[in-house]
């Protein structure tokens, strides 16, 4: 008798996961250094201010000036968690794929998605930041627009230099179609991508992470977060790094296996991430925000 056999599907195990992209505000962090933590939910940022020149004379020499330094306080105000089981047979009959995956796939599809659409949303809704609203569909008015934000960030005298330009991807597909490339007769490869723009890192964003403002869900009746209705669609954000300070002041995930699980026969995972935003009060100009006319519905 000839043998027949069949492949055993648990022997399979491919991840089915969610498309989602890394992080995009990632970029903006590390570049502020004079901080420290007071404990608490407290976070102090060192500022320095002073005066400028005067008349010298003379006869009585120099005007003396003033020199005033201090540190402004900020208080951490998201403090966020999960924790979520998998059942010990459940992990086992899938040779460990449920529980194995779900710690990455957690962090790349739920909190890394819910950060970058907090800190765009703080970004944009910060008191005194420079920006304009209109509906772009065209390459020359998205150029255009782009270009009179540099003008004001310029005018601001905000550094030229790191500013980062994070861009839709609407807004994206209109830069490229704007931009004229010369392709050679033996090239083979044609690349429309723009990852530098007048000097400026380009950043893609997916549309739902990048909205003017955000609901939190408390895990009572939702989890995550949406777009309000009444927040506002960005076009594109121009951003220098020293103006903003993302701190993330706790986020320590852990892991319990059913032998110490007290309340399961499952394996237990669990996240807390206690975190913020800040916009510096004398940096505010670093930040260009254009969002669409029209609000969300």
């Amino acid at each position: 008798m000839p043998n027949s056999i069949t492949l055993a599907e648990r022997f399979l195990p491919i991840l089915d996961g969610v498309y989602k992209a890394e992080s995009k505000t990632a970029i903006l962090e590390g570049a502020n250094r004079n901080i420290r933590f007071l404990g608490g939910n407290a976070v102090e940022i060192f500022k320095t201010q002073m005066d400028g020149l005067a008349d010298y004379s003379r006869k009585n020499g120099f005007v003396k000036g003033s020199v005033t330094s201090g540190w402004d306080k900020y208080t951490l105000s998201k403090d966020r968690g999960v924790e979520l089981d998998v059942d010990a047979m459940d992990n086992e009959e899938t040779l460990g794929m449920a529980f194995g995956t779900l710690v990455g796939e957690f962090m790349r599809t739920k909190e890394v998605p819910e950060l970058d659409a907090y800190r765009f949303a703080a970004m944009a809704s910060a008191s005194g930041v420079s920006g304009t609203s209109a509906d772009l569909s065209a390459a020359a008015a998205t150029i255009a627009a782009i270009d009179t934000a540099t003008v004001a960030m310029d005018d601001d005298e905000v550094p030229y230099e790191g500013r980062i330009l994070f861009v839709s991807p609407t807004i994206y597909g209109l830069i490229k179609s704007g931009i004229t490339r010369m392709v050679m007769n033996k090239d083979k490869d044609v690349n429309y991508n723009v990852d530098i723009y007048n000097d400026m890192r380009v950043v893609t964003v997916p549309q739902a992470r990048f909205n003017t403002a955000i609901t939190l869900y408390d895990g009572t009746s939702n989890f995550g977060y949406a777009v309000p209705s009444g927040s506002y669609k960005i076009n594109f954000m121009v951003v220098h790094p020293s103006a903003v300070l993302p701190v993330v002041k706790h986020e320590i995930p852990r892991i319990f296996s059913p032998a110490v699980n007290q309340s399961a026969d499952a394996w237990k995972f669990q996240l807390r991430l206690y975190h913020d935003m800040f916009v510096l009060k004398n940096k505010v100009k670093g930040i260009y925000v254009h969002k669409k006319s029209t609000a969300n519905s």
